[in-house]
């Protein structure tokens, strides 16, 4: 039996869920990834609280050229917030996607806005 893009993304994204556990200190930044926008979250797994969030949806990213520069964007929106609300570090959840293209420039931005990943 064939799976779908979406199982197959579901069944990677749980195996990679238990294996990584966000916690206040050190919070899991989610990325989902719509064809249209992409979002970032950083959450605290034993709350099960966001802490800081940022998407491509947002009218400070949106017009910045393409899907890739908006991650990129994304990336540095979320790593600014976190370092204002006192996270430096965070486990970087790809939510069953490949690392590269959008997920790769929202990790990459994420870094160089000073988020440890």
């Amino acid at each position: 039996m064939q799976l779908t893009k979406l199982k197959r993304r579901k069944r990677i994204h749980s195996r990679v869920r238990k294996k990584i556990q966000g916690t206040a200190e050190k919070p899991r930044l989610n990325v989902f990834r719509s064809n249209r926008y992409i979002y970032a979250q950083l959450i605290n797994d034993e709350n099960g609280t966001t802490l800081a969030s940022a998407s491509s949806y947002e009218a400070a990213v949106a017009n910045e050229g393409n899907k890739s520069d908006q991650a990129k964007e994304v990336g540095k929106l979320l790593a600014e917030r976190a370092k204002a609300a006192g996270i430096e570090k965070a486990l970087f959840d790809r939510g069953g996607y490949l690392y590269h293209g959008r997920v790769k420039s929202l990790a990459e931005g994420a870094r160089e806005g000073g988020l440890n990943l």
